[in-house]
């Protein structure tokens, strides 16, 4: 619904007396939830019908069904460039991270509040305590949200975390240091997050079953009015959505509004084109990559021969066991035959067969159906992508087929083929950093004219705390309880990105949520394209550099006004906006901007096939660097693009002084994408954007 109501009517009210249209006397009956601190809106219990019904009622901007988010699942900071001796201000220990995810494991030494002083005055949340959860002053503040009421049997109902997944991002963003950190030996080295000296508050909002909309809504709500600094979400729909029928995209609007940036995962359903699901112009969309380090695990057969895969193995086998192929042991009397058992499909292998083996499966698969048929270890091969290691409640490794293959021969050729899974080892990546395959992609598929991802951060193999109320995986089977987990995921790669915008927040207190975002794009490094052949799609602006980013010379800045004017392009009727911004706004031919003209900081054209298009971009830029300095453009333009940049020359006098520049673009592509960069360059700063042309379907 927008806004806060104005006048002395109460939102909660205000709520009821609109259902009260619906329900009459009982309204109160199916209200579940109203949000009252940053933004105006509520949460009921409505069928379709009634649904329509509210719909239609003078002040409400959208309705939309309480679906379920899911979570997108250390070297990295030395990798990028960003030591533990970085330059840091006094402040950093004010700045607060708001981290929406599935609660924290506040024991962990990475939130050890030791050498920490009072939280910051500017604080107005609250710590959720109960018997078994405390803040100090690491974690300064916890809450937890289901709106619906229904746990499942391994919830804890408070801002504990049973998961792990926000323990882990919490800690990537700003644990603290802890030396000696490793998963049962693997990753050994210093955990640490990106701001070590900020302040947490948790906002749990992720259970067994997902993200609930209506808690992802209340949480914001709350982060909002409670002070903090970055709002850090690393959890994503399946789907694209409207801006405004998105929890998360309505969600990082307010923060917006209020000077907060919002942190997002840019998703996990890579590498096909348009699967990004995070990708509004007003947050920050984060694509994963890898580091410099992977983990192999190599399979040794009886015959001597050794052949090395992916996964994450922590376990140790003690000697040789048989091995068996998975097509070999089909669950007949389950109605299975081979070509569901070579897959190891659930419950296809016959417990009778499998039992103390290591079993080979043509798929790569959780591991489920190996443990539950008794299985001591599993070797899985198939075509697919071997650019991220999985961690399983077994011995495993992932083949690719050629191997996989030699090893299927392997079986085929002795009457007792006999194997062993070796505990993984670490080698050094030389083709790092490459955004990963799960990586969701560009382009953007709601505004194809706004390049998504923004940019790329580590989000492989990263070693961060972890819940000890589960174990590793988390599967049934599996005892291992660690302080330390590796896992990856853009949700992994979405801390990062927040503990930067953090970093950059400490330095430079007042800057606005576009122009942190503008710094950590504009300094971004550049990516091959050899090993990131979806190219900007992929990587966004490239990988993120947060040294770089306190220092980018000029900013692209944007406010709500901004996004205002681009919403009016793209068709929001002046009723929608005025109940958005709470404010006189109105779409006309002074409000009513082309995305072409939102100071964006990448510049992207869609285009048909042999088709050639022009677009004029205009831009206003900010000196932020030196006070007197004088920029150049500098253009690296393709074939197919012809770029003219008005005027190629920017001068400036003073810090805070803006100049405007339009940048014509004319492109014509037959297939795939083209892109060229625009640097204005004063000798000291490179302040790069990328120029995206590509064809759309």
């Amino acid at each position: 619904m927008g806004d806060l109501p104005k006048g002395d009517i109460s939102a909660s009210t205000l709520h009821t007396n609109m259902l009260q249209q619906v329900f009459g006397s009982r309204a109160s009956e199916y209200l579940l939830h109203s949000y009252q601190r940053s933004f105006n809106g509520f949460v009921a219990k409505l069928t379709m019908e009634e649904k329509k019904k509210l719909s239609g009622i003078e002040g409400v901007v959208s309705v939309f069904p309480n679906g379920k988010k899911q979570l997108h699942t250390t070297r990295s900071w030395d990798f990028m460039g960003f030591p533990q001796k970085v330059k840091r201000t006094t402040t950093e220990s004010d700045i607060i991270i708001g981290m929406l995810d599935t609660g924290i494991w506040p024991e962990s030494a990475s939130f050890s509040d030791e050498g920490f002083g009072p939280q910051p005055s500017k604080w107005k949340g609250t710590c959720q305590t109960s018997s078994n959860f405390t803040c100090n002053n690491k974690i300064i503040g916890a809450r937890y949200y289901r709106t619906d009421g229904k746990l499942g049997p391994t919830d804890i109902k408070s801002p504990r975390d049973s998961l792990g997944h926000g323990t882990h991002t919490a800690s990537t963003a700003a644990g603290s240091l802890v030396r000696g950190a490793s998963l049962l030996g693997l990753g050994s080295g210093a955990a640490r997050g990106g701001v070590p000296s900020a302040r947490i508050a948790v906002y749990k909002i992720c259970w067994h079953d997902g993200c609930p909309d209506a808690d992802i809504l209340a949480a914001f709500d709350d982060a909002i009015a409670d002070g903090v600094d970055i709002i850090s979400l690393s959890v994503g729909g399946y789907d694209p959505y409207d801006y405004f029928e998105d929890s998360i995209a309505i969600g990082a609007f307010h923060s917006m509004k209020n000077g907060i940036l919002t942190s997002n995962s840019a998703g996990n359903t890579g590498p096909d084109p348009a699967t990004i699901t995070n990708f509004s112009p007003w947050s920050l969309s984060v694509a994963a990559s890898t580091i410099d380090r992977k983990f192999v695990t190599k399979v040794k057969l009886g015959n001597n021969k050794v052949y090395e895969g992916v996964s994450v193995n922590t376990f140790e086998m003690d000697d040789m066991y048989p091995i068996i192929y998975g097509g070999d042991a089909p669950n007949t009397t389950g109605g299975y035959d081979s070509s569901y058992s070579r897959y190891c499909s659930e419950d296809s292998l016959d417990k009778s067969l499998v039992d103390g083996k290591i079993v080979l499966c043509d798929w790569l698969t959780s591991g489920k159906a190996a443990i539950a048929a008794g299985a001591v270890g599993t070797v899985m091969q198939d075509g697919g992508y071997s650019d991220s290691a999985y961690i399983y409640a077994l011995p495993a490794s992932y083949l690719d087929p050629r191997d996989g293959g030699k090893v299927h021969h392997y079986l085929n050729s002795t009457s007792k083929p006999m194997a062993i899974i070796q505990k993984s080892v670490e080698v050094k990546d030389e083709l790092a950093p490459f955004v990963v395959s799960f990586s969701s992609r560009g382009p953007n598929p709601i505004t194809s004219d706004i390049l998504k991802p923004d940019l790329t951060a580590p989000g492989v193999d990263i070693l961060a705390a972890w819940t000890e109320a589960s174990s590793v995986t988390g599967k049934e089977g599996d005892t291992r309880v660690v302080p330390y987990n590796i896992i990856s995921g853009t949700s992994m790669s979405c801390p990062h990105a927040s503990a930067a915008a953090a970093y950059i927040k400490s330095f430079h207190p007042t800057w606005s949520p576009a122009a942190i975002k503008s710094a950590l794009m504009t300094t971004a490094a550049r990516m091959s394209v050899k090993t990131n052949t979806d190219m900007e799609f992929a990587y966004g602006a490239g990988h993120i550099d947060p040294v770089k980013a306190v220092h980018p010379g000029l900013i692209y800045d944007a406010g709500e006004a901004n996004y205002v004017n681009f919403l009016c392009g793209q068709g929001y009727s002046t009723k929608h906006l005025r109940l958005i911004t709470g404010d006189k706004s109105t779409c006309s031919a002074t409000m009513n901007g082309t995305v072409w003209d939102l100071n964006y900081p990448s510049f992207t054209i869609s285009t048909k096939s042999g088709v050639t298009v022009t677009r004029i971009f205009t831009r206003t830029v900010t000196n932020v660097g030196s006070a007197v300095s004088t920029y150049k453009a500098i253009l690296a333009v393709p074939s197919g693009l012809s770029v003219k940049v008005e005027p190629s020359v920017l001068s400036f006098k003073s810090l805070g002084q803006k100049k405007t520049f339009t940048m014509t673009v004319g492109a014509a592509v037959d297939k795939g994408v083209i892109s060229g960069s625009l640097v204005w360059d004063d000798g000291i700063h490179q302040v790069r954007s990328p120029i995206v042309a590509f064809v759309s379907s």
